[in-house]
């Protein structure tokens, strides 16, 4: 079988589904003006009951763009919260199978974002709640044009990617911050086509280059790495591209990392070249952080925003 990975590019298949593998938690989206000093307080501007986590949220986004996707997710307890994120998701038309466990706890998640389009959250899982993703039907990777998975939801990935990577079937993961991590990378590095950095906390540095050199160096044949407002970047072994971010008035910036995740899906599924997938992708996470929740603007419009991005193209040598 054909596995993708050291540097080969996705392919297209056709008519095949995205797949998007990960946990299905509830989520409390609080909008406020600002986030308050400890031991202080501040108004909230609006509460919302929704869900998370990215796989979620990645499968949502690309549906409302006319991609066929499908979600896998782990399982929900037979409780307020779960039932509550059923709802939520029976509302998305994404093909889903929940199932209800009564052994386990609804993953709950607090989300605080501001104008500065920084979150703080808060979020409780547990490991048997994780354990639970183990026990999914991946049948639906038979056919699939993807796979999206967490780094975060731990070595309960690895068998999906693996039976993608035996299928020829790209996988994206989303790996945060985590390029540091050597053995996460090793574990990765077999089986992943497109690893995608978020570079955009206090702490991140102020050049992407090199986050994207050292998850390339680790085996990874695709890089992309997220910079809020300083842009993105994608790599891989030919090219480098960078793409800058456009001015945008941040309503909510949570979900602007998934939104980025799933623009660079669409584009990747559809054939698009490497910057086409990078300006797609940056322009659909900025427009995302101008509307509340998880609604995203159009395919058209994105594209009309993407070609106006100032990006530059280097060849690797």
């Amino acid at each position: 079988m054909q596995h993708l990975n050291s540097g080969q590019k996705p392919g297209l298949v056709p008519g095949g589904e995205v797949v998007c593998f990960g946990v299905l938690s509830y989520l409390q989206l609080m909008v406020v003006d600002q986030i308050p000093v400890h031991n202080g307080g501040t108004q909230i501007q609006r509460l919302t009951d929704s869900y998370g986590d990215d796989a979620g949220i990645v499968a949502g986004m690309l549906h409302q763009w006319g991609q066929k996707t499908r979600f896998i997710p782990s399982a929900l307890g037979d409780d307020e919260l779960g039932s509550k994120v059923a709802t939520t998701v029976g509302r998305l038309d994404v093909p889903v199978h929940v199932t209800v466990n009564p052994a386990v706890t609804t993953v709950a998640e607090l989300s605080i974002v501001d104008p500065s389009g920084g979150r703080t959250y808060f979020y409780q899982r547990t490991p048997e709640l994780l354990a639970t993703l183990d026990e999914a039907d991946l049948t639906p990777l038979e056919s699939a044009a993807y796979l999206y998975v967490d780094w975060y939801d731990g070595d309960h990935i690895l068998r999906p990617m693996r039976a993608a990577s035996r299928l020829g079937v790209p996988v994206f993961v989303n790996i945060e911050g985590e390029y540091g991590n050597r053995e996460l990378m090793a574990k990765l590095a077999p089986y992943a086509t497109v690893c995608q950095v978020s570079a955009d906390g206090p702490d991140s540095i102020d050049d992407l280059a090199p986050i994207a050199n050292a998850v390339l160096d680790a085996g990874i044949g695709m890089v992309v790495v997220t910079g809020g407002s300083r842009g993105s970047l994608a790599a891989d072994a030919g090219q480098t591209v960078q793409v800058s971010a456009p001015q945008v008035e941040v309503v909510d910036g949570n979900g602007a990392g998934s939104c980025y995740s799933a623009g660079f899906i669409y584009a990747s599924v559809r054939g698009w070249t490497l910057e086409q997938c990078a300006r797609f992708a940056t322009a659909q996470a900025s427009l995302k952080c101008g509307v509340p929740g998880y609604k995203v603007a159009s395919v058209e419009e994105g594209e009309r925003l993407a070609a106006t991005l100032q990006a530059e193209v280097n060849t690797r040598s």
